[in-house]
């Protein structure tokens, strides 16, 4: 661990791939945010659909409620609640320079809470992201701020944990300051995946990508299947590896991966920090087509030219190895976790120069640096300059439409290609009753299973127009079923009394809940929404509820189509 410390990249970091020096932190400056001892469930930049993990998941041993302490003297900045990302989320700024995150808990401390609670009840909002003026909740270290809980997106029970860069908007690696995480556990290497990077390429005499499975041999890896991988044309390398800490069956991504061939260098990258607006580049420096296929999250050790992320130490013409020269190479990486932990694999390639006839193009090549775009009587469909990561060959297919649907199924190359960002859709509407107009919406449809996924949009002079961020099969279809509401637990049957909260179940059969409303005798009540679970819950406010006498309760919930759903009852409380 010292030697890390010694060495921390804070010292020089190169901000959005500038020569910037950034002033030294003090990796002793944070206290750990939780009084229990640490286990992580996921360490930073890990792989994530879509984004890098930002910061530390910490273990709550399986509960919610455990006190949440300030890592460092400071003030509150930024509060925000919503049913999806972090859920319940605090913000703190410190003086020096940096703020700390912490996402997904169950409650603030009473300052917090009152001043957050004041607001929505002024807005008439659940969610809200709400800056808050400098000083106005200062905080001291080790101060309790909040209780753990699993709000938003979360799958468990846990403190999301990070510290930022405040003006550089970047993510630093918590485990770099010295929080108390036992390690000496080495990643693990499971897979080694050989790529054929051009059109000419191959790999084990096929011109598709290779998997080959890895075994333990000591303190580092080799082929599960001793053998020589034949490989001919431009060539790149994955790596399928996860990190294992100490205590934790929890599989965590690994801080730094090198590859060299012949002891010659030619891709590396650590993970110390990471620009905020680049996380989603992640969907270039993993594998995504096997990601979306398997699950399988691999990293791709060669760069593909789309790719703008600069956590890159070194790159040697793109981290691709050309083979040409019919000769014998030793390939070897060298994987290291934040706590120096390391090992590696090492392989022999036999570079074979083959003549191979490239496939002729099934459809129409879209350039990753360039403005893109289908147009036609039917269809407008653009992917401008840097939505994509390399060149692709684009298939654009006009299929028959499908019952219940108003236009053709357009399929758009295939959901196995990312896009950086989310490009503009235009299906034409002529099939679309003129009272459907609003209701109509883009939809995407599963090839495998048939399901369909609002991909939303309106009707605008004749199209249907939106923004898609995944590629696929397109049409249009129409939502004008409202939302479903299930009372669970407004008057108990033995007692016939109210509990101390009422719960209800909600849920959309295709354009999901846009907004909901609950009143109490005609007053707003903060109603919280916990999307994983479907559910609206609203506790009784003794600061602002009248007990003892006969209540209206009226829920309206509505989806993103305006079909809205009431439910109205009387009781007593």
């Amino acid at each position: 661990m010292k030697r890390f410390l010694k060495t921390i990249v804070f010292l020089a970091i190169g901000f959005s791939a500038s020569s910037q020096t950034l002033e030294p932190i003090d990796h002793s400056y944070y206290s750990v945010p939780v009084k229990i001892p640490v286990f992580l469930a996921g360490n930073f930049a890990e792989l994530r659909p879509n984004h890098f993990h930002a910061g530390i998941d910490i273990k709550t041993q399986g509960r919610t409620g455990l006190p949440v302490l300030a890592a460092a003297d400071g003030f509150i900045s930024r509060i925000a609640i919503s049913a999806t990302g972090y859920g319940k989320v605090l913000y703190i700024d410190h003086p020096n320079g940096t703020t700390t995150v912490y996402g997904h808990l169950e409650s603030f401390s009473p300052q917090i809470d009152d001043y957050i609670r004041k607001i929505q009840y002024e807005k008439e909002l659940f969610a809200i992201d709400q800056q808050v003026p400098e000083g106005l909740l200062p905080l001291q270290k080790g101060e309790q701020i909040a209780k753990s809980g699993n709000s938003g997106s979360s799958g468990g029970p846990h403190l999301h944990f990070e510290i930022r860069r405040t003006k550089e908007q970047m993510y630093l690696n918590p485990l770099l300051f010295n929080m108390p995480v036992k390690d000496k556990t080495k990643p693990v290497i499971q897979a080694l995946m050989v790529y054929p990077a051009s059109d000419d390429a191959s790999v084990s005499g096929k011109q598709v990508s290779q998997r080959f499975e890895t075994i333990l041999a000591g303190s580092t890896y080799k082929m599960k299947t001793e053998q020589t991988i034949q490989v001919s044309g431009k060539i790149g390398f994955g790596l399928q590896a996860v990190d294992l800490l100490d205590g934790s069956p929890n599989k965590c991504g690994v801080y730094s991966i090198k590859l060299s061939v012949d002891n010659e260098q030619i891709y590396s990258f650590k993970m110390d920090d990471l620009v905020i607006e680049e996380s989603r580049y992640i969907n270039s420096h993993m594998d995504y087509e096997r990601a979306v296929r398997s699950g399988q999250r691999l990293y791709r050790t060669w760069l593909e030219p789309g790719n703008k992320l600069n956590i890159y130490d070194k790159i040697e013409k793109h981290g691709i190895y050309k083979a040409t020269d019919n000769k014998l190479h030793q390939v070897k990486y060298e994987i290291t976790d934040a706590y120096g932990n390391s090992t590696s694999l090492v392989f022999k390639i036999q570079s074979k120069e083959i003549k191979i006839t490239p496939e002729k193009p099934k459809g129409e090549l879209f350039k990753y640096n360039h403005n893109n775009h289908i147009r036609n009587d039917e269809l407008e469909f653009y992917i401008t300059e840097g939505a994509l990561y390399n060149d692709v060959d684009f298939l654009y297919v006009k299929k028959p439409g499908l019952p219940k649907f108003y236009s053709p199924v357009f399929q758009l190359h295939n959901p196995y290609t990312a896009l950086h960002f989310a490009c503009p859709l235009r299906i034409k509407a002529s099939k679309l009753p003129a009272r459907l107009q609003e209701k109509a919406m883009l939809a995407q449809i599963d090839p495998a299973t048939g399901k369909i996924y609002s991909a939303t949009g309106k009707f605008v002079d004749g199209w249907v127009e939106g923004n898609i961020r995944v590629l696929g099969n397109y049409t249009l279809a129409c939502d004008t079923v409202a939302p479903k509401i299930t009372a669970l637990s407004m008057v108990d049957k033995k007692t016939k009394k109210v509990a101390d909260k009422v719960q209800f179940k909600i849920s959309d059969n295709l354009s999901g809940i846009e907004k909901y409303r609950g009143t109490i005798d005609g007053q707003w009540v903060l109603f919280e929404y916990d999307l994983k679970n479907n559910l609206l819950c609203y506790t009784f406010d003794k600061k602002r509820f009248q007990f003892n006498k006969k209540h209206a309760l009226i829920l309206e919930v509505t989806d993103y189509k305006g079909n809205t759903s009431t439910y109205k009852t009387n009781f007593v409380k």
